[in-house]
């Protein structure tokens, strides 16, 4: 198993050990709902996942890379828990700050304030600890008097400013990034890579990182795992993963 030359002796934070994950698809919404009550309703199995097994250390910086269809957003759905493995076992070991759908959470009817505990909550973050990072998130999301306002009068590139930045200041054992460095304007990306480099400065904590562009994934990560219909295809240094990724067909 490839080790980050960072922390080579790290412990453990995510670990995948033989996992698969089979999604049910059915023909119509009727049917989905009669596969509740009734275990004979037919329906195609989609493997997502296909007996995958690796393992991440504190402070490694590994991109997933792959085709779309090849399993990686399944992959952060799992360590989320937005679902589970159909078999296989998960350890994640520690707070996860996921940037993947930033506005996911908010309640159109709260303030974008009242939303940032909302979703403290959510990730299990004490109050008090919200409390202590209240200035930081507002600043940094910088929507000014809209803070106070219901997030149904946001943009889509507020709302996703606020996400960003709730996620990047509870300081995360884990960070899991999803194509989020391409929010808000120029100056605003390069605040958001100005504040990830910030967070993985101190060597514990752990980026996942997926993205298509290999430039990108080559400033930020140390290590590749190149996905391609549900199973690991490589795993290894970035510019050996980003080679790899380059020779797959579509």
């Amino acid at each position: 198993m490839f080790c980050d030359e960072r922390n080579p002796m790290s412990k453990k934070v995510i670990i995948f050990d033989h996992v698969t994950k089979t999604y049910n698809l059915y023909k119509n919404s009727k049917q989905h709902l009669l596969s509740i009550f009734y275990k004979k309703v037919k329906c195609k199995k989609k493997k997502a996942l296909d007996d995958v097994s690796f393992e991440i250390g504190q402070g490694e910086s590994v991109a997933l890379l792959g085709r779309n269809g090849a399993g990686k957003s399944t992959i952060l759905k799992i360590i989320t828990e937005v679902c589970f493995p159909t078999s296989g076992t998960v350890l994640v070991d520690g707070v996860v700050g996921a940037l993947l759908e930033l506005n996911s959470g908010f309640d159109p009817e709260f303030t974008g304030r009242e939303n940032i505990y909302l979703k403290g909550n959510i990730l299990g973050i004490p109050k008090q600890t919200i409390d202590s990072l209240l200035d930081d998130i507002i600043d940094f999301a910088d929507i000014d008097e809209y803070i106070d306002q219901p997030v149904r009068t946001y943009s889509s590139g507020m709302k996703a400013r606020l996400g960003f930045s709730i996620n990047v200041n509870i300081k995360p054992d884990i960070l899991i990034v999803d194509e989020a460095l391409s929010v808000g304007d120029a100056d605003f990306r390069k605040k958001c890579n100005k504040k990830v480099d910030q967070i993985l400065s101190d060597k514990k904590t752990t980026l996942l990182f997926v993205t298509h562009s290999t430039a990108i994934a080559k400033s930020f990560c140390k290590r590749g795992i190149v996905l391609k219909k549900g199973s690991i295809v490589f795993d290894g240094s970035i510019d050996d993963a980003i080679s790899s990724y380059e020779q797959l067909k579509p």
